[in-house]
């Protein structure tokens, strides 16, 4: 047996071609892809070891007994059960959404503590001082001291700016800056404490053991006894929710098949205008099953003596053809008289069956066992007289009927008498 052997051949290349397709277009997208812990991946998320991401910093604090746990849930679920000893940190989010900057003054209100870093992060804290700086550096900056904070005297710093902050409230701290602008602020919401950071560089994997940036990232969120820490993963687009189970690739494999399916689809209908194969040649239904389906209508429609005056009608024509006679209306009788004397011989019971059939045809009431009996007899008498009307046959006496020359003969015995 030969693979799809039932397919044709034109079938066969296109299932060859889709399938060559298929895993051109798997290779490139492996290829092309970038790799999410590649080091172009600037999102600094604890998931990612490339040297923007904070994995090293999250495992850090674990490994220090921190307790600590990746939020990934609708913040605003954290914000309900917020309190005194929560500690978030929003590294880099990317949310403008009104829900999550109410679910962060919520935790700051409740007396939470917030470390936010970079504009987005700016934003989303009360007061909305982030700005963009007025020029960017892209090299590290080694932060300046300001003040005399605690988290001002963490030590030697180096990050690099990403925005800036307006001082213009009294209740904001600059505790670092970098080429005169804030870099590193906090301030009291609340009963809340608030931190925020110009760029996530101190915590990122390749920074994270320069200088004292783990120190400021331990200063920024506090002591550890009596507090409970959560790494927001949630405004990195990694939201759980319900839908977040079937999310993800299983989703991008359900898209990429509904495509596939619609190509194909489009490919098979639109290559033919005709069916692929003949239709097969309609079965004529044999004589038994005509025979069959008239007897039950017949006998569902209970019209027993239709069936017997179709049957006398039919054995009345090929009768009179028989003796030469055209196939004119008449009674049972006089159709038995113009047989018994064109066929002398025939059966003697023919009268009383043609005049038995004849009733009948009227008799609504007649079962089809007796309808039956009748047409039977009908058909015997029609077969005696087609065998008495052969060529040759001896057997019966033919005598020519004339109506003319039996009115003549009658007229000569009425002279004759007289």
């Amino acid at each position: 047996m030969t693979f799809l052997s039932s397919l044709d051949a034109k079938d066969k290349r296109l299932l060859l071609w889709v399938g060559i397709a298929g895993s051109v277009l798997c290779v490139l997208i492996a290829f092309l892809l970038p790799g999410a812990n590649s080091n172009s991946n600037p999102l600094p998320s604890t998931y990612l070891s490339g040297q923007h991401g904070a994995r090293a910093a999250y495992e850090t604090l674990l490994r220090s007994n921190y307790p600590i746990e990746r939020w990934e849930r609708p913040l605003a679920e954290l914000a309900a059960e917020a309190g005194p000893q929560t500690v978030v940190i929003f590294a880099e989010p990317l949310t403008r959404e009104p829900a999550d900057l109410k679910a962060v003054r919520t935790i700051l209100e409740k007396g939470g503590r917030v470390l936010s870093t970079g504009f987005w992060g700016g934003f989303i804290l009360p007061g909305e001082a982030s700005d963009t700086p007025d020029e960017f550096t892209f090299a590290a900056c080694k932060l300046e001291p300001e003040g005399l904070n605690p988290l001002g005297s963490t030590g030697e710093v180096w990050m690099v700016p990403q925005a800036t902050w307006h001082v213009g409230n009294p209740d904001f701290h600059v505790d670092y800056s970098c080429a005169g602008q804030p870099a590193v602020v906090e301030y009291n919401w609340g009963k809340g404490h608030a931190v925020w950071w110009a760029s996530s560089t101190p915590l990122e994997n390749a920074s994270l053991a320069r200088a004292q940036d783990l120190d400021l990232l331990l200063n920024s969120i506090g002591p550890r006894e009596g507090h409970h820490f959560y790494w927001d993963e949630s405004l990195h687009g990694e939201i759980r929710s319900t839908f977040s189970y079937v999310a993800g690739t299983a989703w991008n494999m359900l898209w990429f098949g509904l495509l596939a399916l619609t190509i194909l689809v489009v490919l098979s209908f639109s290559r033919r205008s005709g069916p692929v194969r003949e239709l097969p040649p309609i079965v004529r239904a044999t004589p038994v099953e005509f025979l069959d389906a008239l007897g039950s209508l017949y006998r569902n429609a209970g019209a027993a003596s239709t069936a017997v005056a179709i049957a006398l009608e039919r054995f009345r024509r090929r009768a009179l053809r028989l003796c030469g006679l055209r196939a004119t209306p008449m009674s049972a009788a006089d159709l038995a008289a113009v047989l018994r004397r064109r066929f002398p011989a025939i059966d003697p019971g023919l009268e009383a069956d043609l005049l038995a059939c004849e009733e009948a045809g009227s008799n609504d009431a007649i079962t089809p066992r007796e309808a039956l009996r009748l047409i039977q007899k009908l058909h015997a008498h029609q077969e005696k007289l087609l065998a008495a009307g052969r060529p040759g046959n001896r057997a019966a006496k033919l005598i020519e009927i004339d109506p003319k020359q039996d009115d003549t003969k009658a007229r000569n015995k009425q002279e004759r008498a007289s």
